[in-house]
């Protein structure tokens, strides 16, 4: 492992393109590039906008951007505080195995004790076997008895509707 430090910084409005370059790396090594929505407006209101909806931490290598860390506080009823939730940890692949992924996680598992957390969670995908171990390497335990839903587009604007006919 490389024994540089990489620096961690909050984003910034400046850095806009760059988060957008680094969403689009992401998602091309998911294989989700369709599901990128490529509108910087959006993205620069989400997070830089009057009600930021999620912050970004950048790691940098040599003065170099190396990857990212976007999160929010979401929050437990059952601990009644606020949780953090990672939605997206990249690291470009020349800056892998040099330790930026750990420090990014570290780094949010310090922000989220700092914060009062009562929890710090992420989801991986299920293919992504060298992701699973090095969070496991850490502590992480899967959450088997879980699964994930979701309703976006089309059908998340029909159930959106669903409470006027049925309720309204």
């Amino acid at each position: 492992m490389n024994s540089t430090v990489p620096t961690l910084r909050f984003a910034t409005e400046s850095d806009l393109d760059l988060i957008c370059a680094l969403i689009h790396e992401l998602a091309e090594y998911e294989h989700l590039t369709a599901m990128v929505v490529d509108d910087p407006e959006r993205m620069r209101d989400a997070l830089f906008g009057p009600r930021p909806a999620a912050e970004v931490v950048l790691a940098e290598e040599n003065g170099g951007p190396a990857g990212f860390a976007l999160f929010f506080q979401n929050f437990s009823t059952f601990l009644a505080r606020p949780g953090l939730y990672l939605e997206d940890l990249f690291v470009r692949p020349q800056f892998r195995s040099r330790g930026i992924g750990k420090a990014l996680l570290l780094y949010l598992a310090k922000l989220a004790r700092e914060r009062g957390c009562g929890r710090y969670e992420w989801s991986v995908l299920d293919w992504n076997q060298p992701a699973i171990d090095f969070y496991q390497g850490l502590g992480a335990a899967p959450m088997d008895e879980w699964r994930l839903m979701r309703v976006t587009g089309d059908a998340l604007d029909q159930l959106g509707q669903r409470y006027d006919r049925e309720f309204g």
